[in-house]
């Protein structure tokens, strides 16, 4: 479901196959160890890409896999987003620069995946952001670690509005604009070349992955409180 490939200094971590890379307990868990496998792997100055495969980046929780058992919806909810905290928490501390290199859709938690990145582009054909909430009619509300990484990522009030209040779908031209991703490209390929472009000068920049890896957490450390909030209440 995912696979981690090394270039020299830069991990390249890709959703594979061409499904909607929904984010069930199994990928997040391939996720989470391949994170490892950088943090263990990586040098005095390394750089990791996320991307995937197909018209979809992520398409956020896996919805289909949760409504499977009516009675335990709302646990493999909670498990979806428990995971996905870890996985988040696990890139803030990563003492690497993050890319993604969004290739299709990132929606809600898909989304959420692609922000908690340093650095976020995106491919221009057929592909948008979208927070779902509003549109999805589950009376699920955005979990408050998401509107901290929200806040902390998207700077514009207006655009937050238009992401959270809106549920609008966001394309990448419209997300450069508002602030929301760093730069768009033609095509996915074009998007993963320019990713390793820019982890190529982040490399040469040679910085200490440790104190790196400190100023980001201070960075976010309204995402961090969140986070361990939530794993204290389990709550959605």
């Amino acid at each position: 479901m995912c696979s981690l490939e090394k270039r020299g200094n830069i991990f390249i971590l890709t959703l594979t196959g061409s499904g909607e890379h929904r984010l069930n307990p199994t990928l997040l868990d391939e996720i989470q160890w391949a994170i490892s496998q950088v943090r263990s792997q990586s040098s005095t100055s390394s750089v990791l890409i996320t991307t995937a495969h197909g018209k979809f980046f992520s398409n956020g929780y896996d919805l289909p896999w949760a409504h499977q058992s009516s009675s335990q919806f709302l646990s493999r909810m909670i498990l979806m987003d428990s995971k996905l905290r870890s996985v988040v928490a696990d890139l803030i501390s990563l003492p690497v620069p993050t890319i993604a290199a969004v290739s299709g859709h990132a929606s809600a938690a898909g989304f959420i995946f692609a922000l908690s990145h340093d650095y976020v582009l995106m491919k221009r054909d057929r592909g948008f952001l979208y927070m779902s909430e509003l549109d999805l009619k589950l009376k699920l509300s955005i979990p408050a670690w998401f509107m901290a990484l929200i806040r902390c990522k998207i700077g514009p009030p207006m655009s937050r509005r238009d992401v959270v209040l809106r549920a609008d779908k966001v394309t990448a031209d419209e997300a450069v604009k508002k602030g929301i991703i760093d730069s768009v490209y033609d095509s996915a390929e074009e998007t993963l070349e320019a990713a390793v472009d820019l982890a190529e000068k982040l490399v040469a920049r040679k910085w200490n992955g440790d104190v790196y890896a400190q100023i980001r957490m201070d960075l976010l450390s309204d995402v961090l409180d969140e986070i361990r909030l939530s794993f204290t209440g389990s709550r959605l």
